[in-house]
């Protein structure tokens, strides 16, 4: 029945007599099965015997088998089938249910896979499934390792936003480094089509009257303020509904904040959030309120009560001042402060005798100066104001519902070490935003992982550097149907608990995570082979709390990508899955210049599907290599 199927699917393209490597490649897409061009050409090579790039039917035929029968997926199916050569529906039932943990598994459900996976029109008539079927099912999105159900927006979207993580950017206008590498616009778009929801935007007097968007005292190009919001308007709100925040480092003066202002206005319109909503007085609306909305992120003058009896005035030319006191000894100086001449007013004489007797006792040292905001842009900051973070003690006695900190990372790691409960009493509370440190001018990122253990919302990376920061990036944010906002853990949110990921968890629900590693499929070559090679090795790594941290690898597999078999096991208990991330890191060995990255594909470990599933590798950038993927099977117990 299965050569027949195949004879009458295939005869028509050698009615011509042989075909080549281009119709082979055709041929094979036509019968659905997804290939590599770069293994096709090796394997259409090594079965053209005569050597003429021409195949014959047959030749064709041991092409497909090698490329769409691969032994491990022919052994299940052979462990269920009663012939070894059909699937009854009642085989399908049990292979779903022993084998892919399929709780709610019905004669119908089984029935629907069959009429959408298999090929042959008789065998799936007489509801049963072909080996052609069950190899196509296995390779669809269905058999998967991450979770379908975390592709929706399946977590409460309704409590405060200060209780989400938020997908963050820094410096999201470059594209490169940050001393001389461009701006660009698409920085902005790229990020917001990945999710990101905080988007930072550096704004700077321009000529003309026209704000400008750059990395400050560097040789870094600039964009025009108004471009840079057209933007984000467009493109806002394509990958997720839920609120995007512009983080404002600004350093504009009074007359081109209140263009900012304008631009911000005309150009977002009815999405600029400009006013407190009336359920959300005194506390954080939730991203489910806020759903196509933009806030904005910059210092803000008086209260929301002043701001909202000023609605409907003509602010034009009020400027207020506010004096801010500044750590001098920090080692890392916050994002919204940087140095800036006109605006900088230093009280000296008095101020510096009490800074030297402070430098004798050994206590902090302070200074303040004076800052001039347009009234025009401060009310346009509504629950994201920006709060220069002086201590936790400070924050607890002062900080206002709407206020939000940035910390820089070398600062918050120090934090995080020496007061980890208290930072994350702070989190529980007030938005917090962890940026990289000044000195990474190659735009290099921090492992995000540390500090989403302690609960901070906004944790901002440099979205245009590949890399594992940015994997994990990826891979956390994957999770809740990709809105950009995921919840965080009970006891990141609850007052009561006393969590602190630097310590064995007293009440925790671990998990024991086993995955026996069974083979790759198609994996991308090495850039050193002249053909579909690679000596291929797996690593498989665990982030999350400190003592949750582990990896394992697989042995190396020589010369080849395109089927490796390892049958390995590898078993991980983790204290505290509900932070936990899973990283498969696929890696051609060289022991000279060092293991060559070939793919990767990391998840969060609660969005992990059980039983037999395919991994999709991606390449350093982030784009799919399929049908490059690893074969593995997944179980664990809670």
């Amino acid at each position: 029945m299965e050569n027949k199927w195949f004879l009458s699917m295939i005869r028509d393209d050698f009615r011509g007599g042989k075909i080549n490597l281009e119709k082979t490649q055709k041929l094979l897409e036509k019968l659905n099965i997804r290939c590599n061009y770069i293994h096709v050409k090796s394997i259409f090579k090594d079965n053209d015997r005569l050597k003429q790039g021409k195949i014959t039917i047959e030749e064709f035929r041991s092409i497909y088998r090698i490329i769409a029968h691969r032994e491990e997926v022919t052994e299940i199916f052979n462990t269920y089938s009663e012939n070894r050569k059909i699937l009854l529906e009642k085989n399908l039932v049990q292979f779903l249910i022993q084998e892919q943990y399929s709780v709610e598994m019905t004669k119908t459900i089984a029935s629907e896979i069959i009429e959408k996976y298999e090929p042959i029109e008789e065998v799936k008539q007489a509801h049963q499934m072909s080996l052609e079927g069950f190899t196509r099912y296995m390779d669809s999105s269905e058999c998967l390792l991450f979770d379908n159900k975390c592709e929706r927006t399946y977590q409460n979207m309704n409590h405060p936003l200060n209780d989400y993580f938020i997908s963050s950017s820094h410096n999201t206008y470059l594209i490169s480094d940050q001393l001389v590498g461009p701006s660009d616009i698409w920085g902005y778009v790229s990020a917001l089509v990945k999710g990101c929801r905080c988007l930072e935007i550096d704004c700077w007097d321009g000529s003309q009257n026209e704000p400008v968007v750059y990395h400050g005292y560097t040789l870094t190009s600039k964009l025009l303020f108004k471009t840079v919001i057209q933007a984000i308007r467009k493109y806002a709100f394509i990958t997720s509904d839920y609120p995007v925040v512009l983080s404002l480092e600004n350093h504009c003066s009074p007359s081109q904040q209140e263009v900012i202002a304008h631009n911000l206005q005309s150009i977002l319109g009815e999405t600029l959030l400009s006013d407190v909503l009336d359920e959300f007085l005194d506390k954080l609306p939730s991203p489910e309120a806020l759903k196509f909305k933009i806030l904005v992120r910059n210092k803000k003058i008086g209260t929301l009560r002043e701001t909202r009896e000023r609605k409907g005035t003509d602010k034009h030319g009020q400027i207020e001042e506010y004096e801010e006191v500044e750590e001098t000894d920090q080692e890392d100086e916050d994002d919204d402060e940087v140095k800036e001449s006109e605006t900088e007013d230093i009280l000296k004489d008095n101020q510096e005798k009490e800074m030297e007797s402070k430098r004798v006792a050994g206590l902090p040292l302070f200074k303040k100066k004076r800052v001039k905001v347009a009234v025009a842009l401060s009310d346009l900051v509504i629950y994201t104001k920006a709060e220069k973070f002086r201590s936790f003690q400070h924050s607890r006695l002062h900080q206002q519902f709407n206020e939000s900190n940035s910390i820089g990372e070398s600062k918050a790691r120090k934090l995080s070490k020496l007061q980890a409960q208290e930072f994350i009493l702070h989190t529980r509370k007030f938005i917090t935003r962890i940026y990289p440190k000044a000195t990474r001018t190659d735009s290099s990122n921090f492992n995000p992982q540390e500090f989403w253990n302690i609960g901070c919302q906004m944790v901002a990376l440099n979205f245009q550097t590949p890399g594992l920061p940015m994997d994990l990036q990826t891979g956390k944010f994957l999770d809740n149907g990709g809105s950009g906002y995921v919840l965080k853990p009970d006891f990141l949110r609850d007052n009561k608990s006393k969590f602190n990921p630097n310590k064995a968890p007293i009440d925790s629900n671990p998990i024991t995570l086993t995955i026996r590693l069974i083979s790759g499929i198609q994996l991308p070559p090495s850039h050193h082979s002249s053909s579909n090679k690679a000596d291929v090795i797996v690593i498989i790594e665990l982030f999350g709390v400190p003592n949750d941290q582990a990896k394992h690898q697989t042995r190396v597999i020589k010369k080849n990508a395109f089927s490796p078999r390892w049958n390995e096991t590898f078993t991980f208990i983790i204290q505290v899955p509900e932070l936990a991330l899973i990283r498969f890191v696929v890696e051609n060995q060289s022991l000279i210049a060092g293991n060559e990255f070939l793919g990767q594909y990391t998840l969060p470990v609660l969005c992990m599907n059980k039983g037999y599933r395919r991994v999709p590798l991606f390449s350093k950038m982030g784009e799919s290599l399929e049908p490059a993927s690893l074969f593995l099977y997944v179980w664990y117990v809670r």
